[in-house]
């Protein structure tokens, strides 16, 4: 079973890592103490152990449209989207229509 994350037709644009992880601390269960990097995020949807939400589930799945962070070609945004790499994780990032 997976558990997919998906934002409103109404929500805004994941402009920054930081609307990145204010948009998945709630639904992700991330305790306050969670260190809103892309490391910590790895750790927490590869490694497991962190997010009791995320742990009870097979896979997260996060769909997001390809603006901000999503459509950058910088180091924080190659970082992010690797931190899905695996067979636990997936990223998917919609073209925009």
């Amino acid at each position: 079973m997976e558990v997919v994350l998906g934002r409103a037709p109404s929500a805004p644009p994941d402009e920054t890592l930081d609307d990145f992880w204010d948009a998945v601390a709630e639904p992700c269960g991330l305790p306050e103490w969670f260190g809103r990097n892309t490391e910590a995020w790895g750790d927490t949807v590869q490694t497991r152990g962190i997010s009791e939400v995320i742990d009870s589930y097979d896979a997260l799945v996060v769909d997001v449209d390809k603006r901000g962070v999503f459509a950058a070609r910088n180091r924080e945004a190659r970082a992010l989207r690797s931190a899905f790499s695996g067979k636990q994780s997936r990223l998917v990032v919609h073209e925009l229509l």
